[in-house]
C-alpha cells in the first residue's frame, strides 16, 4: 500500500477517536429526550472605553512622532572610491542568495536598479541637527565617498561636504547650505532611557523614503557588538535595515535618543544605535576642530578571567590587567607596569576594558590624572598625565613597525644615507617611500629628499614629525624645508587631509 494511504487511514483514524467519545452521550439523550438545537455562542465583549483611549493614545503618539521628526530626517547619497566599490561588491553566491530570499522582482527593484554597483554609489540615511545645516549621519555610510549629496522630504536636494568622521564611534557630521531655514531635530537625553520604553526609527530602508517603524528598548549599555572601538549601543526591536544607517531612534516625545547603526544580520529584532549623549559631544568636536581628540594612556589592556584574577591575587571584578606598556607613553612615564591591575581611575572604579577606555578617552589631554593599580598583590597610586590619543594611522604604522607619516616612509638622516643619496645635510629625516596620492605626494616631496625644518623648526625625529602632524586641523598646512639630492634646497607646504 502507498505509504500515502496510510497516512490518511492514519489521520482518519485518529479523527474518529477523537469523534466517538462525544457521539456517544448525544445518542442517549437523543433516545431520551427531543433532539435541541445548540445555543449561538454569545459575541465578544465591546473594548472598554478605557482600552481604546489608551490604544487611541499610543496611535497619536507615533503619529505625532512622525510628523515632527520626519521632515529633519534626510536621505544620504554618496558616490564611491573605485576601490570602495570593487571591495563592496558582492560575489555571484551572495547575490544569488540575496535573489532566493527577497525573490527576483525585489531584488531587481531595490538591489539592482536603485543602486547599481557600476554606478558606485552607497545611499543611507542621516538627521539635521544644527539650524546652520549640520547633518550627523555614521561614519560608514560616507567614508568611502568622493561626492555627497543630502535629499530631504520636501525633495530639495544639496551638495553636502563632510566637515568630519570619527570611525573609533561610527559617526560623521556633513554641512549643507541653504538660503531658507532648515527642519531640525530636537535631542533628548539617552542617559534617562529605561529598558521597555517605547521608540521610533526613521530611515530610508532599502531606498523607501522616510519609513517609520516602532518598537522598545530592549537593552542599554551594549558592548562587544564588534561595530567601533567604544561602543554602548541602544538595543533596539525596533525595524533596523540597510539604509537605516545615520537616522534617528526617537523617543515618544519626538526627540533624538540615538543613532541608527547596525543589525544582527542572523537575527530578526535586535538592531542598535549609538546614545546621542555620546553622539552630542562627538559633533560637538567634528564641528569645531574637524576631529575628535580623546585621551591617551599608551598600554594594551585586558579583561582579567578567573585564572587570572586568582594568579594576580585580585577579584575578578576588580579591574583590568596591564598586557603591555608602549615605549615613550603617558602610561609608561607615570610608572605603569605590565601585570598591573588597573582599579581605578579618575575617581571611579574601573569594570572593564570598555569601562577603562571610555573613561580615559573622556580625560582633556595634558591633564594629570590618579589612578590606582594592584601591584604584586598592593595597591599603589599613581598620577599618570594624560596623552593626545594617535591618530589610527600613526597607531597602525607604531604597531607595523614602521615610521609613516601622511604617506611619507621616515628615518633619521645619517651621514651614510646623506651620501648615497647626495645630499649635504646631516641632520634632518631622510624620505625613503611616498604613498601614491597621499599629503606627502601632493606637496611634492620624493623619495631622497631630506625634511630639514617642519614649520621653521628644526627636524630630525620622527617621533616629534608625528606628534607635529597629529597637532595639525583637517585642510591646515604648514611649509615644510627640504634638501632635494645634489643638494638643492626647497620649501613645500604639507596638508593635513580633510576626513
Amino acid at each position: 500500500m502507498p505509504s500515502h494511504s496510510l497516512r490518511r487511514r492514519g489521520l482518519a483514524v485518529v479523527l474518529s477517536l477523537a469523534v466517538l467519545p462525544l457521539a456517544t452521550p448525544s445518542l442517549v439523550v437523543a433516545q431520551s429526550r427531543p433532539a435541541e438545537r445548540p445555543a449561538a455562542p454569545a459575541p465578544p465583549p465591546p473594548p472598554s472605553p478605557s482600552s481604546q483611549a489608551i490604544l487611541r493614545a499610543l496611535e497619536d503618539a507615533f503619529v505625532s512622532v512622525a510628523d515632527r521628526a520626519t521632515p529633519s530626517v534626510v536621505n544620504v547619497s554618496v558616490k564611491l572610491k573605485p576601490e570602495a566599490v570593487q571591495e563592496d561588491a558582492p560575489s555571484p553566491e551572495l547575490e544569488e542568495r540575496f535573489r532566493e530570499f527577497f525573490g527576483p522582482e525585489l531584488f531587481e527593484r531595490f538591489f539592482r536598479k536603485r543602486a547599481p554597483r557600476e554606478e558606485g554609489r552607497a545611499a543611507g540615511s542621516g538627521v539635521i541637527v544644527d539650524p546652520r545645516g549640520f547633518v550627523l549621519t555614521n561614519n560608514h555610510v560616507v567614508e568611502n565617498a568622493t561626492a555627497i549629496e543630502v535629499r530631504l522630504s520636501d525633495d530639495r536636494k544639496f551638495k553636502a561636504t563632510l566637515v568630519g568622521r570619527d570611525a573609533r564611534t561610527d559617526l560623521a557630521v556633513l554641512k549643507i547650505d541653504s538660503p531658507s531655514p532648515l527642519p531640525v531635530a530636537d535631542l533628548g537625553d539617552s542617559d534617562k532611557l529605561r529598558v521597555g520604553q517605547w521608540v521610533i526609527a526613521i530611515g530610508n530602508p532599502f531606498g523607501l523614503d522616510r519609513t517609520v517603524t516602532a518598537g522598545i528598548v530592549s537593552a542599554t549599555g551594549r558592548t562587544h557588538v564588534g561595530v567601533a572601538t567604544y561602543e554602548a549601543f541602544i538595543q533596539t526591536d525596533a525595524s533596523i535595515n540597510p539604509g537605516n544607517s545615520g537616522g534617528p531612534l526617537l523617543n515618544l516625545d519626538g526627540r533624538v535618543i540615538g543613532i541608527n547603526t547596525a543589525i544582527v544580520s542572523s537575527g530578526q529584532g535586535i538592531g542598535f544605535a549609538i546614545p546621542i549623549t555620546m553622539a552630542r559631544d562627538i559633533l560637538t568636536q567634528l564641528i569645531a576642530r574637524g576631529r575628535v581628540v580623546r585621551g591617551w594612556l599608551g598600554v594594551v589592556i585586558q579583561d582579567l578571567t578567573p585564572e587570572l584574577a586568582a594568579g594576580f591575587g585580585v577579584k575578578e571584578d576588580a579591574g583590568v590587567l596591564v598586557a603591555e606598556v608602549m615605549k615613550d607613553s603617558p602610561a609608561g612615564a607615570a610608572g605603569l607596569r605590565p601585570g598591573d591591575v588597573i582599579t581605578d581611575f579618575n575617581g571611579g572604579k574601573v569594570k572593564d576594558v570598555t569601562d577603562l577606555q571610555k573613561r580615559v578617552a573622556a580625560v582633556e589631554p595634558g591633564r594629570a590624572t590618579p589612578m590606582t593599580v594592584t601591584r604584586d598583590r598592593t595597591p599603589t597610586t599613581l598620577s599618570v598625565k594624560v596623552g593626545e590619543q594617535p591618530s589610527d594611522e600613526a597607531m597602525a604604522a607604531a604597531e607595523n613597525g614602521s615610521e609613516s607619516v601622511l604617506g611619507l616612509t621616515l628615518e633619521p638622516l645619517t651621514p651614510e644615507t646623506a651620501r648615497q643619496n647626495r645630499l649635504t645635510m646631516r641632520r634632518g629625516l631622510l624620505v625613503t617611500e611616498v604613498e601614491p596620492g597621499s599629503a606627502g605626494a601632493e606637496a611634492g616631496i620624493k623619495p631622497g629628499d631630506a625634511i630639514v625644518e617642519v614649520n621653521r623648526q628644526p627636524d630630525g625625529d620622527v617621533a616629534a614629525f608625528q606628534k607635529l602632524v597629529a597637532g595639525l586641523t583637517p585642510g591646515q598646512s604648514v611649509p615644510v624645508y627640504l634638501q632635494r639630492g645634489g643638494g638643492r634646497a626647497e620649501y613645500v607646504m604639507l596638508t593635513a587631509p580633510r576626513p
